[in-house]
């Protein structure tokens, strides 16, 4: 049994926030130009009607099952158990989706969203490109004109997602400004949204960004843990001692975490980019090393400088390459009840080595970095004692990159 922190065991239930105006404790929040307050407010409405509207739940549940392939497997990884000589080693295996990862989920519902309101054309930031891939696929399923920006470094390190979006009919707007990453990528969707919301959608891939995308995106994910805890039961008879996801902006951990956020025997890591080494600019270990600001219209967590200037970060995985994260991380961290480390480059492609050596299994960089901790966790559990790794999505993407950087 895992012993919890003081601040974790006295807190009320953590699943009731957020708050009507999308505040998780202190952070969350809507800092936006006036421009889009009248988009996030029809966004909000819409969401909650949709939530309670059968006929949405059921179209949302069909394309997860008939589309995507839910429910994804809960895998018993024996050669990982095995290696590491600890716990008994479950993946969630949201790597099994259709496009290859856990953004899909997401995307479905903010697509059905897009008809719900009556707008023609979707756009989305992208990383690693994965969010990108899964907004182009609805983008084809549903018929919506789509446009994705790309930081050019990511379009280098992505070359086949950035192949699979054009194959699938969207534009990628490639980004060459600052350090040509994702938070880039994010500032110019943020400004095209500004100057189109009449007619556009902003299918935001994270649990970050202004109310109620942290909520709505936060609930699209929750599919990975509701299934995940169902059938840990149905296999094992009771719930996981830890669960363990990466965290960049957050969504596949909060897609995980959530269902088992009052289960309190249930530890639970987020493992963010600890890149280069612990200097400023080397990393992307936002909860780690970073403090409270406003960035991309929400209070939460930001790598900043002296003068409170958004950071430049690194990481070698491009999806965890971003100095914010989810203001309901922020919180999470702040009541004990998540636990919050990093994982360097070099172990994070250790682990995509291993992994892939031991289960016939390529993670994504971003759920490479998952692995690592995990490792290091399993080794300090008992062998009656369950730790499950949400593989957040597979690695062919990272196969060309990965290469390069070790030299095969």
């Amino acid at each position: 049994m895992w012993v919890m922190n003081a601040a974790a065991t006295s807190l009320p239930p953590l699943s009731s926030v957020p708050d009507a105006l999308g505040h998780f404790g202190p952070y969350g929040g809507t800092f936006v130009p006036e421009t889009l307050i009248a988009a996030l407010q029809q966004l909000d409405a819409e969401y909650t009607k949709a939530k309670n509207d059968p006929t949405f739940q059921e179209q949302f549940e069909y394309y997860l099952r008939e589309f995507v392939g839910r429910p994804s497997r809960l895998y018993h990884a024996r050669r990982l158990s095995e290696k590491w000589g600890g716990a008994k080693v479950y993946l969630k295996r949201e790597d099994l989706n259709h496009t290859g990862a856990h953004k899909i989920n997401n995307c479905i519902g903010q697509a059905l969203l897009t008809q719900r309101m009556g707008k023609k054309r979707i756009i989305a930031e992208t990383g690693a490109g994965q969010h990108g891939v899964a907004t182009a696929t609805v983008g084809a399923l549903f018929d919506l004109q789509t446009d994705v920006y790309m930081g050019a470094e990511d379009v280098r390190r992505q070359s086949l997602n950035v192949f699979r979006m054009k194959l699938m009919g969207a534009s990628v707007r490639e980004v060459h400004s600052g350090l040509k990453t994702l938070k880039d990528a994010l500032n110019e969707a943020m400004r095209d949204w500004m100057g189109s919301v009449d007619s556009t959608h902003y299918i935001i891939g994270s649990v970050a960004g202004p109310h109620p995308f942290p909520m709505m995106v936060r609930d699209f994910q929750s599919c990975i843990g509701r299934e995940a805890r169902q059938q840990c039961i149905e296999k094992e008879g009771r719930l996981p001692d830890a669960i363990i996801a990466c965290v960049g902006g957050g969504s596949n951990a909060a897609g995980i975490f959530y269902p088992f956020i009052d289960d309190r025997e249930v530890k639970m890591i987020g493992v963010e980019a600890g890149g280069r080494g612990s200097a400023l600019g080397q990393h992307a270990a936002t909860l780690c090393a970073g403090k409270p600001g406003v960035l991309h219209g929400s209070l939460s967590y930001v790598l900043q400088d002296e003068d409170g200037q958004t950071a430049d970060v690194h990481s070698v995985s491009a999806g965890l390459d971003y100095p914010g994260v989810g203001p309901e991380h922020s919180f999470w961290k702040d009541s004990g009840r998540v636990e919050y480390c990093c994982i360097t480059d070099q172990e994070a492609l250790d682990a995509f080595e291993e992994v892939a050596r031991l289960e016939g299994i390529l993670p994504a960089l971003e759920s490479a970095h998952a692995f690592a901790q995990a490792a290091k966790v399993a080794t300090k559990m008992t062998k009656e004692q369950i730790l499950m790794i949400n593989c957040s999505g597979r690695g062919d993407k990272d196969c060309q990159e990965v290469a390069r950087l070790i030299n095969r």
